[in-house]
């Protein structure tokens, strides 16, 4: 099994496992929010699978060609920003997805 699919299986039986009490609670008033949590975590491992995969084709093609690698390094630099202002939205999202949850409100 290869430890992508192993550290998806154990994400996916964590998350099950602490969702059972949750899902318990009575009315659905209570227990753990996991929207925004979730959502969170999803976007920042999307982000950095991202920008490390940014990182590798720009070295490989630094190491390829050394003589554009200015231009190269511009470009990552760029692209990376660009995905952490889109991971940061997608964060403020999530968060403001849970300000107004009240877990024990009748």
């Amino acid at each position: 099994m290869s430890q992508n699919l192993r550290v998806l299986c154990y994400g996916i039986a964590m998350l099950l496992v602490f969702a059972a009490p949750a899902m318990a609670a009575d009315g659905g008033s209570g227990g753990i929010h996991f929207s925004a949590a979730f959502g969170a975590a999803v976007v920042i491992c999307g982000a950095g699978y991202g920008i490390g995969r940014i990182g590798v084709a720009a070295v490989e093609g630094m190491a390829r060609q050394p003589e554009v690698a200015g231009s190269i390094q511009t470009a990552m630099i760029i692209a990376a920003a660009l995905i952490e202002g889109a991971t940061f939205f997608a964060l403020i999202v999530c968060m403001l997805n849970n300000a107004g949850y009240k877990p024990y409100a009748n």
